[in-house]
Formats: C-alpha cells, sequence, structure tokens
C-alpha cells in the first residue's frame, strides 16, 4: 500500500516510517526539515525502494497538491505540527498560523486528490495524530480523559491541536474526507529533540548544567513509549471506525520531579561515579499555562481495536537513557 506521511522527520514521524516499511508498505515522507526534526534517524532507508523523501512545507499548497496528486496514496498519516508548548508561548501567532494553515491545505489537497480518484475513496484513510492537551488540565483526583472530555486547551499549541482536530472532523462531516483522529499521551524514546523533558534532562545530566525543573516538579503527566504509541497508530489505521477519535495511553502517570529521580538515579548507576546527579536540580518559576496532569482512558481502543502495550514503562525509560548515553554526541550537538 501506498501511505503518505507529513512530518515524517520528526521524532514520532521517523519511528512510524521505520515501521511502516517493516509492514511492506511503500512510504513517502513528506516534512520541511526544521530544527526539530531528526531526518538522520532515517539513514537506515537511504537504499530502501519502499521509501522516498520530498522536502515540503504544507504550507505551501501548489507543491503539497501537486505531490499528493503524483504519488496517489492509498492513506495519509499527518503528523506534521509544530509541537512545542514552550515555544508556542513566545511565538504564537506563528505557531498557531504553522499548524491551523497546515491542516487547511492537507484536508483541501486530499479533497481534490479524492474528487479526481474517486475509485480510491472506498479504501482511503486520512489518520491524524493529536494529543491530550487538547482536553486541558486535570485535577488529580478527576476521572481520565475520554474521548469524550470536553476540549479546554490551556496553550497556544494546544488551541492550535485542538483546532486542527475540529477542522479534520468539519472536512469528514462536509466533504466525506475518511478521517480518523488519534489523541495520545506523552511519548518518549531515542531520537527525541532535546526541548522535551527526558531528553533535556540527560543533555543537563552529561554536561553537569542545573537542571530547571517548573515550580514544585509535581506535574503529572501519562506517559506512553514511542514504539506503543506507533502500534497504536497502526491498530487505529487497520480496525478503526472511519469518522472516530482514539485516545491512545499506556497508563504510565509520572510526576515530573519522579521523572527526574528515575534518570538521575539510572545515570547514577550506569556511571558508577560518586557524583549524585540529583544536586543539579533546580526549581524554576513555572511556565504559563501548566497543566497540572493529563491522564489518557485507553478504554476505547483497547475494547474496541485490542490494544495493549507491548513495553514495561520502566524497562523502556532505561532502555532510553541508555540509548542517549550512547549517542552523546547526536544530542550534545542538537540546539536547544
Amino acid at each position: 500500500m501506498k501511505i503518505l506521511v507529513t512530518g515524517g522527520s520528526g521524532f514520532i514521524g521517523s519511528h512510524l516510517v521505520k515501521f511502516l516499511i517493516k509492514k511492506n508498505h511503500e512510504i513517502l515522507n513528506i516534512d520541511k526539515l526544521s530544527k526539530q526534526s531528526v531526518n538522520e534517524s532515517l539513514s537506515i532507508l537511504k537504499n530502501d525502494k519502499k521509501y522516498s523523501f520530498k522536502k515540503i512545507d504544507l504550507q505551501n499548497f501548489e507543491k503539497l497538491n501537486n505531490i499528493i496528486s503524483q504519488f496517489k496514496p492509498e492513506a495519509v498519516f499527518n503528523l506534521a505540527a509544530e509541537s512545542h508548548v514552550d515555544r508556542s508561548i513566545s511565538d504564537p501567532k506563528a505557531f498557531v498560523k504553522s499548524n491551523i494553515n497546515s491542516t487547511i491545505n492537507l484536508l483541501e489537497s486530499i479533497r481534490l486528490y479524492l474528487d479526481d480518484n474517486k475509485k480510491i475513496n472506498n479504501r482511503f484513510k486520512l489518520i491524524h495524530i493529536s494529543t491530550d492537551e487538547i482536553y486541558g488540565s486535570l485535577k488529580l483526583n478527576k476521572n481520565k480523559f475520554s474521548e469524550k472530555s470536553r476540549l479546554d486547551p490551556s496553550s497556544p499549541y494546544s488551541a492550535s491541536k485542538a483546532s486542527t482536530d475540529l477542522l479534520v472532523k468539519a472536512w469528514y462531516k462536509t466533504f466525506n474526507i475518511p478521517t480518523l483522529i488519534t489523541n495520545c499521551s506523552n511519548n518518549f524514546g531515542p531520537w527525541q529533540y532535546p526541548e522535551k523533558l527526558i531528553p533535556v534532562i540527560i543533555k543537563k545530566i552529561l554536561k553537569k548544567e542545573k537542571i530547571p525543573i517548573y515550580g514544585n516538579g509535581k506535574n503529572v503527566r501519562d506517559w506512553i513509549f514511542v514504539l506503543d504509541h506507533v502500534e497504536g497508530l497502526y491498530l487505529v489505521f487497520k480496525k478503526g471506525k472511519i469518522g472516530e477519535s482514539y485516545n491512545i495511553g499506556t497508563n504510565n502517570e509520572c510526576s515530573n520531579i519522579d521523572i527526574l529521580k528515575m534518570i538521575c538515579s539510572k545515570v547514577n548507576k550506569i556511571k558508577k561515579n560518586k557524583y549524585n546527579y540529583l544536586e543539579l536540580l533546580e526549581f524554576v518559576e513555572d511556565r504559563k499555562a501548566h497543566d497540572v496532569r493529563y491522564a489518557i482512558n485507553n478504554k476505547k481502543i483497547s475494547s474496541d481495536l485490542g490494544f495493549k502495550s507491548k513495553y514495561n514503562f520502566k524497562k523502556s525509560l532505561d532502555y532510553t537513557i541508555s540509548w542517549y548515553l550512547n549517542n552523546t554526541k547526536w544530542l550534545k550537538n542538537k540546539i536547544q
């Protein structure tokens, strides 16, 4: 099957591309290659005839439209997005413009493509990858987010992603675009750009720099290993009901301060020295719109599609830490 992946040079996208190649699909990856891209993670595919790449910004409608018409995909996974809360706070207009315009352009390109290729309509699917942050902040004693939770985004980033989800729903209802939406919890794993919490902590440890923790460090996130997320995406693609949304999570709630302690303890064991990396911890002023807790109820994807986590959280975290320690040159060369 011919599958188009947008944002395939990003952290999650690159893992998805490699997964789909292993499933013997023909993949076209389109990505604008921003500073946060990790296209080097796909170097192992450079001689794979099932993989091709085009550098395209989804805000360029003409180029996007042409490449879709030429490639003729039978499915599209949309992972192209600006995805960091801090950057959305410092430059909200550019951030929101990029995410919303890119989504509209993709939807319109697909609409035109399907109008010209009626025979593919009965098997075509657009899988739009989103975030649990669209639901906003969850109190510590409240039930987890479900697909029926109201949208209540806190940051420009989460507001832009909530907007794209609504656009996808509108194009499904108005133009009959066959869509599926996924909303996932916090991802971690190899090749994550070091602006996100776990690689930031490891990079700071390696340089023995202060590790900033917002507020009191007790903000809770529901963590998922990136390969579990990819498995969930493929399951939604294969078995999901058109027009539906699916939350993808693996029930691994953990506070930021506890993540820090686990990482420092693991590095202490690996390096076997007397230095205590926990001494690098530095509490800093809390971030604007810092949501207290995210937690995903994955009952729908589990009961309806049979999703089960394949990767133990602690073992996956240990593996991730070891991967970064074994790839220190790459990590240090990445500029935050």
